[in-house]
């Protein structure tokens, strides 16, 4: 499944425009609450004072004939009111007859004696109504004033108040996302600059570095790192051209001469044939340091040209038999017991290159028989743990101090003085190291001086299938 990549400018656009839209929202709701308080302010207001006008009407009225006080009732109802008012007494009884047949049928609320002034909802059909419950006196008695006002003014303008903002949606939003990202890509154009500085960047010209505007952010502090970092590496790939030079002087020459002198003995017919044997082993395992030295010095160049090995399936378990075969000459010769234990139903295949595979194996025992004096013992294990191929080297030789564990896959890293007695450059195990983050596989080791070390590889098995087997640099 491929990894989908979202620019930084892209993101800020979409949270921009996000935070903007969640604000609008808010604000939209918050100017709605304020209208609809405000109309509902507005129409409670309109209705106690047609209550204050209604109530002084029939103060003034009260010295009138009833059948001019009910026209004079009647007369404001219709004019105010659209005829929904009614004046009740404390028993819930009409004092005047409704004004008009709205008003007798009006659903109105139930008297409360203890209430002075109370406003309410009521719906009737499709219509709303703001309903006001008003006590006064009339003489020596208590009466309640009851008129109702439609609300579909304030659901219109509610209404259409909320339909503005919900069709301002797609301006606003498109407008908040431009300058969204016209704002994301003005903050991040210092990133292409370091971006495009930085692909133009390569081991042939390290000594370049990124642009650093003083600014004083983040920006500033992300191109002085990678300068930083270009620094390191600069120095680091000046550590391997000095490497190539010194690996090309010291080795080529004893090389080439140990070979020719091997190939000019062999031409002698007087030579026995069991030198002739020897010389031939000699040519041999010369041709075989060549290609090691070449392959060195080409890893030595890999951060200038690019390198890869094709890995294919390989049977691990040959290559155990024959590279223990080889040893065990060397350590009969040194009276040392070899043991060499494969597991009955081993992971025998696994993706790699043999030739390397054979190099690992052959540097992990020519340091146990280094390292390790007569009488002393060599154990070789292939085990399958967890679907995984385990190679394990085990000997009883001088071990490693704790201090020198850490370094002991480091490039010319050379240990305490009891190992230092053996001749070597400090190349092997950061060789195998490199050989076996190649086939993606683990190395370790576990060591205590004088008791011996275990260097144990774990290989992925063959089964899982593998991406991107390009092989790690030599690390330094």
């Amino acid at each position: 499944m491929l990894k989908r990549y979202v620019s930084i400018s892209l993101r800020l656009t979409v949270w921009f425009g996000s935070i903007f839209f969640c604000g609008w929202v808010i604000f939209g709701t918050a100017m709605w609450l304020y209208l609809n308080k405000t109309l509902s302010e507005e129409r409670h207001q309109t209705l106690s004072r047609r209550a204050d006008r209604l109530q002084e009407l029939l103060r003034r009225d009260q010295d009138q004939k009833e059948k001019d006080r009910i026209q004079d009732f009647n007369d404001f109802a219709h004019a105010t009111g659209n005829g929904l008012v009614e004046i009740f007494s404390p028993a819930g009884e009409r004092v005047y007859p409704s004004p008009s047949a709205a008003a007798s049928a009006f659903p109105w609320p139930s008297i409360n004696p203890a209430s002075h002034d109370s406003f309410s909802h009521i719906r009737v059909g499709d219509q709303s109504y703001r309903v006001l419950v008003h006590r006064f006196t009339l003489g020596e008695q208590a009466q309640y004033l009851v008129m109702a006002a439609p609300e579909a003014g304030n659901q219109l303008i509610l209404t259409g108040f909320w339909r503005g903002l919900l069709a301002s949606v797609p301006i606003l939003l498109l407008i908040s996302s431009a300058c969204g990202y016209w704002v994301s890509r003005r903050a991040l154009r210092p990133v292409d600059q370091i971006t495009a500085t930085a692909r133009s960047i390569s081991i042939r010209n390290l000594s370049e570095r990124l642009p650093v505007n003083d600014t004083g952010d983040e920006l500033q502090r992300l191109a002085e790192t990678c300068n930083e970092m270009l620094g390191r590496l600069e120095q680091s790939v000046k550590k391997i051209e000095q490497f190539t030079a010194d690996a090309s002087h010291e080795l080529r020459g004893p090389l080439s001469f140990t070979r020719t002198v091997a190939e000019i003995a062999l031409r002698n017919p007087n030579v026995d044939e069991q030198s002739r044997r020897a010389f031939r082993d000699i040519v041999d395992e010369a041709a075989n340091a060549a290609v090691l030295l070449e392959q060195m010095l080409t890893l030595a160049r890999a951060d200038a040209e690019p390198f890869g090995v094709a890995l294919e399936p390989v049977s691990l378990v040959a290559v155990v038999e024959e590279i223990c075969s080889q040893a065990r000459k060397l350590a009969d010769e040194k009276s040392l017991t070899m043991n060499v234990s494969i597991h009955p139903q081993p992971i025998d295949v696994v993706l790699g290159d043999a030739s390397s595979l054979r190099r690992l194996l052959w540097i992990l025992l020519d340091n146990a028989l280094k390292y390790t004096d007569s009488p002393g013992q060599i154990d070789v294990s292939l085990t399958a743990d967890d679907g995984q191929a385990t190679l394990c080297v085990m000997d009883n030789g001088v071990g490693i101090s704790r201090s020198d564990l850490p370094h002991i896959f480091d490039r010319f890293y050379r240990a305490d003085p009891s190992r230092s007695q053996v001749e070597g450059a400090g190349l092997g195990l950061p060789i195998a190291r490199w050989i076996a983050e190649m086939h993606h596989a683990e190395i370790s080791v576990v060591s205590e001086q004088y008791e011996g070390s275990a260097f144990k590889v774990v290989f992925p098995s063959s089964s899982k299938r593998v991406r991107g087997l390009r092989p790690r640099r030599l690390p330094s």
